[in-house]
């Protein structure tokens, strides 16, 4: 089949056995690459008494189809496992370089079981796979172990994954990083650290990408970069990061302010994108094969938080976590915050929400300082939530607890469930449901990892993206709870699976049948649109049979009451969906059973999943 290599990289860490594997032709002409090739793969292997930390969890690391071409965006790679904060399944993707690095020593991914006694890395090269020791690096931060790496390796080419002592410590949000990027959610680094695999470190040499019609497809990549450059969110990302929605969020009430209590906050302007332009950025280091660049390097010359060197600028998601949610309106502390979690290998969104419902509660008068071992976590104070960020790495004092997780804060200090912004054992990203309901399917309805902002990213769709060759008709309003609503962000949901087996950035977005176009001139399968959509919504639908499995129920398809409850001022005041109705219609329109959560086994048919 073209476009992939035709293997994958198996390696077993408790008996040191390493070998390759054929890709299944099989799984990738229905699932293609990335996430959706790896749930079926591992939809068998993985059960419901499987600890997530143990050595019988199974970590998978694919490539797309398009990786290691010049498909605009196609460098990016996915992580995949049973996820050890929800117990679900678990993914979380990645940009950079390592993923066509991958490619280039012929290989669309890694399967890693069982575990090491000892703490080791991987090294894959053009003259074959060794593990080696990595006790030296045990306890240092992603920074210092990725430039050991290079050095070892002798090129600054090559490329690197790792953990920080996040992962090394199993906290249960912990990420695995990569060229100044991070797979964040869901616990992946903290799988890696169970294993006792500090790194991966890969260098290649291979450089041709084999397309079944290579003519027809670079015409289709040169339509694709247009298109893509031209776009208004590729200017705004590019000029300003993405923190340049901050201003904007805030004032349509999609920023979640004070642990999202409020609707609007005037201190949102002094950490926004335009304020960061101005003040901290200093450059751009975008992806492999990307023309947005949305990522900013950051220099700060002055003041408490003076950086010696550039440093990643805090993306939005960090900037709303360590800023509004706390209240806490500077800029040069969000960078630090966010520094510090990339280094020690810190998902910066449930990092961020955990260390936020902390100070929810500390200034509710539900938990004192002596419960938090002294630190008096003050609405606008950011001096101890840059002491719990390095408590969480290490697990020290009350670090222990929010390196489990929001859930795990609220069982501790006897929180109703209801008070606390998580949904599936995972925390809420930051885009307000209350202001753009399809976000309610986003985060609590049959999302495959639990509550995610970019599996259904229905607050950027509605802006005007163009997908309606895929049948997501932009019919709806922003504040609808119906059948419409329902139908769109499911739609959505199966695009963005697709998304994440090519695996492309959701920052690039052109038309539906570019897409398609080049996934069969890359390939040699002749798949029209229809079957284009079948295909997205078995990537959905294998992800959910999967939860299924794992023991997940329609009871857990919920939203906290913290989230639904309105506010009473800025754009989004008073409003709130009515989620039971859009529940309702959501499993109309999935056929999921009411008592059970399983779809009808007529849909499972048509997808071709009804054999599972």
């Amino acid at each position: 089949m073209k476009g992939f290599e035709g293997k994958l990289l198996y390696v077993n860490l408790s008996t040191k056995e390493i070998h390759e594997e054929k890709l299944d032709e099989s799984i990738a002409k229905d699932f293609l690459g990335g996430a959706g090739y790896a749930c079926r793969y591992l939809f068998n292997k993985i059960h419901k008494d499987t600890d997530p930390l143990s050595p019988d969890n199974i970590l998978m690391i694919m490539t797309g189809l398009f990786c290691g071409s010049n498909v605009p965006t196609s460098g990016r790679f996915e992580i995949c496992a049973k996820s050890p904060l929800t117990g679900i399944w678990g993914e979380s993707n990645c940009g950079g370089y390592f993923g066509p690095e991958l490619r280039k020593v012929g290989f669309d991914g890694i399967i890693i079981e069982g575990a090491s006694d000892k703490p080791i890395y991987l090294e894959i090269t053009d003259n074959g796979t060794t593990l080696k020791d990595a006790s030296a690096l045990w306890g240092k931060g992603v920074f210092e172990t990725a430039k050991i790496l290079k050095e070892k390796s002798g090129s600054s080419l090559t490329r690197v994954a790792c953990i920080g002592q996040a992962g090394e410590n199993l906290v249960k949000y912990a990420t695995i990083a990569s060229e100044e990027k991070a797979a964040g959610r869901t616990g992946m680094g903290a799988v890696m650290g169970s294993k006792k695999l500090k790194a991966i470190v890969v260098k290649g040499s291979k450089k041709s990408y084999d397309p079944a019609n290579p003519e027809k497809f670079k015409e289709g990549v040169k339509l694709m970069t247009e298109n893509i450059k031209s776009a208004f969110a590729t200017m705004m990302f590019g000029d300003l990061g993405t923190s340049s929605g901050v201003d904007m969020y805030n004032s349509t009430g999609e920023l979640p302010i004070k642990y999202w209590r409020l609707g609007t906050w005037e201190g949102a302007f002094n950490i926004s994108g335009s304020t960061a332009h101005e003040k901290i950025f200093s450059g751009s280091y975008p992806c492999y094969a990307c023309p947005i660049g949305c990522a900013k390097k950051a220099t700060i010359k002055e003041g408490e938080y003076k950086t010696e060197i550039e440093i990643e600028a805090a993306e939005y998601e960090t900037v709303a976590g360590f800023g509004s949610m706390i209240l806490n309106d500077n800029l040069e502390s969000i960078q630090r915050a966010n520094n510090m979690c990339n280094d020690y290998g810190i998902d910066t969104i449930s990092g961020s929400s955990t260390i936020a419902f902390v100070y929810h509660l500390f200034n509710n008068n539900k938990l004192t300082s002596s419960q938090i071992d002294g630190l008096n976590p003050n609405w606008g104070n950011v001096k101890p939530c840059l002491e719990m960020i390095k408590k969480i790495a290490h697990r020290e004092g009350i670090g222990d607890i929010l390196a489990e997780g929001s859930d795990a804060v609220g069982r501790t200090f006897d929180i109703p469930q209801d008070e606390i912004a998580t949904v599936y054992g995972m925390e809420i990203p930051y885009h307000d449901l209350r202001r753009m309901y399809g976000m309610a399917v986003g985060y609590a309805l049959g999302t495959p990892r639990g509550p995610c902002h970019t599996s259904c990213d229905a607050y950027m769709v509605l802006l005007g993206l163009p997908f309606d060759e895929f049948g997501i008709q932009l019919n709806t309003d922003w504040y609808d709870d119906d059948e419409k609503m329902a139908e769109f962000s499911a739609r959505v949901q199966d695009y963005r699976a697709l998304y994440n087996s090519l695996i492309m950035c959701i920052f690039a977005n052109p038309p539906t049948s570019m897409v398609l176009n080049l996934v069969n001139s890359a390939t040699n399968l002749t798949m029209t649109m229809n079957q284009f959509k079948l295909m997205g919504e078995r990537i959905y639908m294998i992800k959910r049979l999967f939860n299924l499995k794992m023991g997940l129920t329609p009871e857990d398809d919920r939203l906290p009451k913290i989230v639904l409850t309105p506010v009473d001022e800025g754009g989004s005041a008073g409003k709130t969906p009515n989620f039971q109705v859009l529940k309702e219609h959501y499993y109309n329109y999935r056929t999921f059973n009411r008592k059970t959560g399983y779809p009808a086994q007529e849909k499972l048919k048509l997808l071709g999943l009804d054999t599972l």
